[in-house]
Order: C-alpha cells, then sequence, then structure tokens
C-alpha cells in the first residue's frame, strides 16, 4: 500500500453540523397534498414527514458515526479527486481482493451487512476459502469523498480512478462488484483494467444490460415470460419514474439549491428511489437510508453526485458501442426492481454467470443481503 498517498481516515461530525440540521427539520415549511394519490405524484407528504420527524427526534447519528468508525478507513488523492474508502482486510491469508460500488444515491452504507461474511466467512458458517479483502469507495463526488471541484466526472473516469486506487493498494488481481450506476462503473473498470480484473459482478443494472429504444415485434415475441415482466417495468419507470435522472442530467445546479439547503428537499428527493417509488416502503430500514442521507447531507454532495449523470448524459464515449469486454461478468437479477435481460447484457459483456431472485429490490445489499453473499460467492468462486 502506498503510505504516502493514503492517509486515515475518521469521521468526526461537529455538534454545531447536527444542531443546523435540526434547526432546518424544524422549519420546514410543507407543501400541500392532493387527497389519495398514493405516490403517484412523487413522495407523499405523510410519508416525508413521518420520517423527518424520526430523523429530528429518534435517529441516533453519533451511534451511526461510531459503527462507521469501527471500520477502517481512508482517504486517496487519485485522479484529481479525493476518494475515502473503507478498507476491511480477511484474516484469511489467501483472501480475494473485491471492490464494492455503490451508485446514486447510495454508498458504502448499502454494503454493511455484507462485510463480515464476506471476509470472515468461517465466523458466519462459510469456508475459509470465500473470504474477501474488500475495498468500499465512495465514488468521486459523493459523500464522504467530498465534492469534485471540476468538469469532466464521468462514470467512465470513476471507473479509471478506482482502478488507480486498487493499484496503489497493490491489489494485482482483484474482483469488482456494482449496482446502479455501479454497475455502470464495474464493467467498465473490467474494460480497461481487463489483465488485473478477475471477474465483475453487478445488480441493478440497466445500460448495457436492456435495450433503449424500441423493441421489434418478433424479438418481443421469443422473450421468455419474466424478460416481457422487466421490459414492461423498464418502459413503465421510463414514462412515468425517470424524472430525477432527466433534471440530474440536464440541470443539476438548479436543482443543488434546494438539496443542499433543505434536509427534507434531499430526503423527498432521494426516498423515491429506497422505497421503490412507493412498491417497496417496508425494504429499507428506516436507520440505514438516514444514515446514507446523512453522509450526502454532512458532505454537501448532493450536487457534486448530481452532477455525474449530467457528465455521463454529455459524454460521447459513454452512449458510444463498446466492444466485447473480455472480462468475466455475472448478473443477479432481483425481481422486484431489476430489469436485466440476457441478450441485451450479452452483446458487449462475457456473461458466464446470470441467477434470477423472487425477492430483493434495488438495494439488494440492504434488503436481501443472504442472497447476495451467495451470488457473491458463487460467481467469484470459479475465478479466483
Amino acid at each position: 500500500m502506498n503510505t504516502t498517498t493514503i492517509r486515515p481516515f475518521r469521521i468526526e461530525t461537529a455538534q454545531a453540523a447536527l444542531d443546523d440540521l435540526n434547526l432546518r427539520l424544524g422549519m420546514t415549511r410543507w407543501p400541500d397534498e392532493l387527497p389519495g394519490v398514493g405516490w403517484n405524484y412523487g413522495a407523499p407528504l405523510s410519508f416525508v414527514k413521518g420520517m423527518a420527524e424520526y430523523w429530528k427526534t429518534s435517529f441516533d447519528w453519533r451511534s451511526q458515526e461510531a459503527r462507521l468508525n469501527e471500520l477502517p478507513q481512508f482517504t486517496a488523492e487519485v485522479s484529481g479527486a479525493n476518494i475515502h474508502f473503507f478498507h476491511v482486510r480477511s484474516p484469511e491469508p489467501y483472501a480475494t481482493p473485491l471492490l464494492l460500488v455503490h451508485g446514486w444515491p447510495g454508498s458504502p452504507v448499502e454494503f454493511l451487512d455484507l462485510i463480515g461474511p464476506l471476509t470472515d466467512p468461517t465466523s458466519y458458517g462459510g469456508d475459509a476459502s470465500d473470504a474477501y479483502h474488500l475495498v468500499i469507495p465512495s465514488l468521486p463526488g459523493f459523500g464522504l469523498s467530498g465534492p469534485t471541484t471540476e468538469t469532466g466526472w464521468t462514470p467512465g473516469r470513476a471507473a479509471a480512478a478506482l482502478a488507480e486506487l486498487m493499484s496503489l493498494l497493490g491489489y494485482e488481481r482483484y474482483g469488482v462488484q456494482g449496482g446502479d450506476m455501479g454497475a455502470i462503473i464495474a464493467p467498465e473498470i473490467g474494460r480497461i483494467a481487463a489483465p488485473r480484473v478477475i471477474g465483475v459482478h453487478v445488480n441493478a443494472a440497466t445500460m448495457g444490460f436492456v435495450p433503449f429504444g424500441q423493441v421489434e415485434d418478433e424479438v418481443f415475441a421469443t422473450l421468455t415470460d419474466a424478460e416481457k415482466a422487466r421490459l414492461a417495468r423498464l418502459g413503465q419507470f421510463m414514462q412515468e419514474r425517470f424524472g430525477f435522472n432527466k433534471l440530474q442530467s440536464t440541470r443539476p445546479q438548479t436543482l443543488a439549491y434546494g438539496l443542499h439547503d433543505s434536509p427534507v428537499g434531499l430526503l423527498a428527493w432521494t426516498c423515491e428511489l429506497f422505497y421503490g417509488f412507493g412498491d417497496a416502503v417496508e425494504a429499507v430500514d428506516r436507520d440505514r437510508f438516514l444514515t446514507n442521507l446523512m453522509l450526502y447531507w454532512l458532505s454537501g454532495t448532493a450536487n457534486s453526485s448530481a452532477r455525474m449523470y449530467y457528465e455521463a448524459a454529455h459524454d460521447p464515449a459513454a452512449w458510444a458501442p463498446k466492444d466485447p469486454s473480455p472480462t468475466p461478468v455475472g448478473v443477479a437479477v432481483f425481481q422486484q426492481s431489476d430489469v436485466a435481460i440476457r441478450r441485451y447484457a450479452e452483446l458487449a459483456n462475457h456473461i458466464v454467470h446470470w441467477n434470477e431472485f423472487e425477492r430483493g429490490t434495488h438495494f439488494a445489499a440492504i434488503d436481501a443481503a443472504d442472497l447476495m453473499i451467495g451470488d457473491l460467492r458463487t460467481f467469484f468462486r470459479g475465478l479466483r
């Protein structure tokens, strides 16, 4: 490990920041709401009010901060940006290095339930050969990494920075897992660092794993019932639930004034993704959701994290056809929210593993951690 570049880190939140948060929560100017519309118009007033009240009166950030500080964590200057990462090494000497990549509006908090079973499998009834050294970064411009300060931070650039981070840590061969935006970044790491990446595992995969545009009738007729259902879910999402993406891809700075100034604004903007737009309201524990949210609020990264959508939308390389990747790719499809379809994934990815589950949401590492752990073990077991 390059100790001249990598520095130890500890989360130390000033009490004044927490007092300011509580003041802002208490001074929220609440909008009206039409009766009986549920989640159809966006995050419901009753849900957001209830979550904000819990945040103000019951959520214990100091306890969550202490829990995060139990994990070894560091920062490094990589490719012109600060990157924060947890680095949890396994007690098993021959453990496989594994990079875990979150998306938006996620963070390393998503992976907390994976850390023990993946780093120390024998303590959880597993086999020592399934042990991993975990590197869990916050993407550049996200959460504990702090804001980026220049244009051009595309998912591709983030992939290159994370590959460089793994080199700084001295890992010559490693695996990568990513969901959501992480499922865009992880396969890109598998391309640019192909000689070093043993395999890429993804969930909540979209770009490169689904069709964009109309599917011809003759192709649609050959899809399985499950694939047709995913295609319908994708179409409904693009039609009714894609507003956050469109705005962040075009006017993130305008959006930032509300998200940066109002904790309830940030809560409402992100809760739809975590709670499945009302389809999975109980899927994510409130404390886990708010811990994740605090990393954005305290670091002031609502704006810079949203900017990655703008950079991706305006990056010609992101939309250019990709040559097939030589790196083995495994896909986990969680049926409550995922939309990946194998024939489209195989166009530019070397798919060697495909598993479909009857439970689990977009944030499967939180609400279906057991399935995620099992699938990671199965996929990488044949690649080490």
